[in-house]
């Protein structure tokens, strides 16, 4: 072999050399990708850990981890290990990419199933007045997975309606509506738990603002008359009682009792007398003989006047019309006659008497008839709106 031959033959060897190591440097060995996730179900809001320590490079080292989430978020990392935070509810596929550093590539993913919590709709009438009953309604709450709701309502965070000590924690309804009665103005403090039975719970607090109602208020003055006859022996009393100042404030009174005419002189002596027992109020008066020219009967009388100042008339606030009724009766100042009333009329002396025990009495007693005539200030209230 002459030299130009044998470097022929050298070049050949070469060129086959090369082409052996090209073929070795395109046979890239990709890794082996390897993911768990803890855990897979969870609440909407909550974390999830992702660990791919597990992963193998199989040749090299494992120079970076892709990881796609499934919600459109992304991210890369050196280290296999990270946590993500998932904001919606669904299931997720989270998609794991393993690079090594000879560029090879291998792909894996686990499933997450997010529970939603429950969208909680709660509607509260606005314009709420004491004596109203309102209406929570929560029926429009639904669920993302479309399951099962329960609801419970605490109607008043500030009672212990299950007398644990806890004032927050009363289940008063589990309905999705509720009807509350309202029995005075105030603040309503409430909380309503919607609960779908796989984790996933919400809890909305509530505030009611209840308004009092508004009147306007005229007094109407009214005049009571009560009429009553009878007969009385000498010695006998007649009683009746009332309560003219029910409903009403007590301006004045006036009574006047009359006996019949007696045929023989002098005329009988009655007493009519009053007693309000609450203030204390008595008056009496003896009856005295009329003229009788003008046929006048024997009579007495008893009377008062400005017994209660005069009812102010305007627009009041209150939680009903009975609670402003009786501050209105009941003002301090004003409550004269409220109270029970008790008429009394005695037959004292029926005269003239016997003189002679055998003959009869020629008087014995007399016939009366008693009229009182009360007036009164009946407070008449009618609802406003607010302005």
């Amino acid at each position: 072999m002459n030299t130009k031959q044998g470097l022929l033959l050298v070049a050949l060897l070469l060129i086959q050399s090369l082409a052996g190591c090209t073929s070795v440097l395109e046979n890239t060995v990709n890794p082996r990708a390897v993911l768990t996730a803890t855990p897979t179900e969870i609440q909407e809001g909550e974390e999830v850990t992702f660990d791919a320590r597990g992963s193998d490079a199989i040749e090299g080292i494992i120079s970076e981890f892709q990881w796609d989430f499934g919600d459109g978020t992304k991210a890369t990392t050196i280290a296999g290990f990270t946590s993500h935070q998932f904001l919606s509810s669904g299931q997720f596929n989270v998609l794991l990419t393993v690079t090594n550093d000879q560029g090879g590539t291998d792909s894996t993913s686990v499933m997450v199933r997010v529970n939603g919590a429950p969208i909680l709709n709660l509607s509260i009438p606005e314009d709420v007045r004491s004596g109203d009953i309102i209406l929570l309604d929560a029926s429009k709450t639904v669920d993302p997975e479309g399951g099962e709701l329960s609801f419970e309502w605490d109607l008043d965070n500030l009672g212990d309606s299950n007398g644990d000590g806890d004032t927050r924690n009363d289940i008063d309804a589990t309905e999705a509506q509720v009807y509350l009665p309202t029995e005075s103005s105030g603040t309503i403090l409430g909380s309503l738990t919607v609960d779908d039975n796989e984790g996933g719970v919400v809890t909305q607090q509530f505030s009611i603002e209840v308004q009092p109602r508004r009147y306007k208020v005229d007094w109407v003055q009214n005049t009571l008359q009560w009429d009553y006859d009878d007969y009385l022996a000498q010695g006998e009393t007649w009683s009746d009682n009332m309560t003219p100042g029910l409903g009403a404030r007590i301006m004045s009174y006036e009574a006047l009792l009359e006996l019949d005419q007696d045929l023989f002189m002098p005329p009988d002596n009655f007493t009519l007398a009053l007693n309000i027992v609450d203030d204390g109020h008595r008056r009496s008066s003896q009856t005295s003989p009329g003229n009788i020219t003008r046929n006048e009967p024997t009579n007495a009388e008893i009377n008062a006047s400005d017994l209660n100042p005069l009812g102010e008339e305007g627009v009041f606030d209150a939680d009903s019309a009975e609670q402003l009724l009786e501050g209105l009766l009941n003002e301090p100042g004003a409550r004269f006659g409220q109270g029970e009333w008790i008429w009394t009329i005695v037959a004292q002396n029926a005269d003239p008497d016997s003189q002679i025990e055998t003959v009869p009495d020629p008087d014995g007693g007399n016939d009366w008839t008693l009229t009182i005539v009360i007036t009164v200030l009946t407070p008449v209230l009618t609802e406003v709106a607010y302005e």
